[in-house]
């Protein structure tokens, strides 16, 4: 397997995903702005995509492929008969917790979103809106069991590609909401759920050729399968450290107007960098880690993990200065239309600044925990990403009433910064640190090219900043002109460099 090329397929979807995602949310910005309306659906969706998030991107995986592959390599049977117990009970738990929050939702949004009890109508609304939005976790933590099983046979495309059902059915519901003058916020949260159904039956259908699951309700549970839930718990802690903390700013961000729909449209633009360059680099180093671990192959071990280090920081880098340098541009070219207005701008854009300065950090914190995960150790991640949420809790609220809402990029920014070297100090304690002698040199390349290329990005914004006024009407064109050319100048230079090749990726 290449790791480049496996990484490529990945974020192609991945990317296709997030600019269908940009596009939805354009359009909510247009309908809703930071209306109360969008802060309700946004506190609704919150929730179950968060659970989205933290089983989609990472976090069931780091805990079900190794288990899996473990029992796959052994006997195909074996591996059947795991996958089918696991499933099974999962359905079970899922269908309780979706149980559960329907019945207890005015609590369930208390939780989420404190500062919405102050204004009965906005909090009225999250609770109708979470009411019909949450079926839409257990069909998508289901569908991200099926992703697990296309994964561990090296298959990305369709696990990557399933986000886009959501959003397509999320854009179809805006533009009839619109055209037969329905009630936007509703109908959205009516598309989240339908779009949780058949984003599950598209992962059945591609997962046809490697499993066909059997639903088996049994009085006992086999000893590895209590061993895959009991990691279950620490991973979905450790793995989603960075969804965690999301949710946190959430609750926080509650309490000041508008703050909660400046963190969401923040959030999605600096989330399409996190997705490049950590879930889809730690998603498909993953399998063929667990597998050299299984074969006790030192030099495979240490190949993949200076790789997958090295294409992490090539891809995380140049889009932290990226969004530091250009954050202001990107959120009024994207999003500023309609109800969005300049001071929505503005506060967004400071709000994803100092997310950008967390980047890097959030993509190595995916690949540095796939060192242990690899090792069926949730134990140790756990640890160091309860650390980091605390951490991040602490400086929120202490600060939060001197600071307001930024306070809550910042902290996370600082939080996940610290928890990477946690991270390398307890991995190079343990001696786990395997790394290759070529990484720091090729990472000082990396520094170099991204030097370069922010200073044709500052050259470009500067020349062409009449066209990326609020008011210009195709400012996002050149944006995307600026983007495409000063990241193309920035790939062809890593290129030259020698870091940025097909054959130096290869996890053989």
């Amino acid at each position: 397997m290449n790791l480049l090329s496996s990484t490529y397929v990945f974020s192609f979807f991945t990317l296709l995903s997030r600019i269908l995602g940009y596009l939805r949310d354009i359009l909510i910005a247009i309908f809703l702005g930071a209306s109360i309306f969008a802060d309700a659906f946004f506190v609704a969706f919150r929730l179950p995509n968060t659970f989205r998030r933290l089983f989609a991107e990472g976090t069931f995986n780091a805990a079900f492929i190794p288990s899996y592959v473990s029992e796959k390599t052994q006997n195909q049977k074996k591996g059947k008969k795991f996958a089918d117990e696991v499933l099974s009970i999962l359905v079970l738990i899922l269908f309780f917790i979706v149980l559960l929050a329907e019945i207890f939702t005015p609590y369930l949004v208390y939780l989420i979103a404190p500062g919405f009890s102050e204004d009965s109508e906005k909090f009225n609304l999250a609770v109708q809106f979470t009411r019909i939005t949450f079926p839409f976790l257990l069909f998508v933590s289901i569908s991200s069991f099926f992703s697990g099983i296309l994964n561990s046979n090296n298959r990305f495309a369709a696990a990557a590609a399933a986000p886009i059902i959501l959003n397509i059915i999320l854009i179809l519901s805006l533009l009839i909401s619109y055209f037969f003058n329905l009630d936007f916020a509703k109908q959205l949260s009516y598309g989240v759920s339908l779009a949780g159904i058949i984003q599950l039956f598209f992962l059945m259908f591609f997962t046809k050729k490697y499993y066909e699951p059997s639903i088996l309700f049994k009085n006992r549970i086999s000893s590895k399968v209590k061993f895959f839930f009991k990691k279950l718990f620490p991973s979905i802690i450790s793995s989603g450290v960075t969804q965690i903390n999301i949710l946190v700013g959430t609750i926080i961000a509650s309490f000041e107007a508008s703050a909660v729909s400046y963190l969401y449209y923040a959030d999605r633009i600096y989330q399409i960098n996190l997705a490049i360059a950590g879930i889809a680099v730690g998603t498909v180093s993953l399998p063929v880690l667990s597998k050299a671990f299984k074969q006790k192959n030192i030099l495979k071990i240490s190949n993949i993990q200076s790789r997958s280090v090295e294409l992490s920081l090539l891809l995380s880098i140049p889009a932290s200065l990226g969004l530091i340098l250009a954050s202001k541009e990107i959120v009024n070219a994207l999003f500023g239309y309609g109800s969005f207005t300049i001071e929505n701008i503005n506060m967004t854009a400071l709000a994803l600044k100092y997310f950008g300065y967390g980047i890097p950090a959030f993509a190595l914190i995916k690949i540095l925990s796939n060192f242990f995960f690899a090792r069926n150790n949730t134990k140790t991640p756990f640890y160091i990403s309860s650390f980091i949420v605390l951490l991040n809790i602490l400086i929120s609220i202490t600060l939060f009433n001197k600071v307001g809402f930024v306070i809550i990029p910042i902290a996370t920014s600082i939080s996940t910064w610290l928890g990477v070297i946690v991270y390398i100090y307890l991995l190079n304690d343990k001696n786990f640190l395997l790394f290759k002698s070529y990484l720091p040199k090729n990472i000082f390349k990396i520094i170099l090219n991204t030097a370069f290329m922010s200073f044709l990005l500052i050259f470009a914004l500067n020349y062409y900043a009449d066209y990326l006024d609020y008011n210009y009407k195709y400012k996002s064109v050149y944006l995307l002109i600026i983007v495409g050319f000063v990241g193309s100048v920035y790939l062809i230079l890593c290129y030259l460099t020698g870091i940025l090749k097909t054959k130096n990726f290869k996890t053989n």
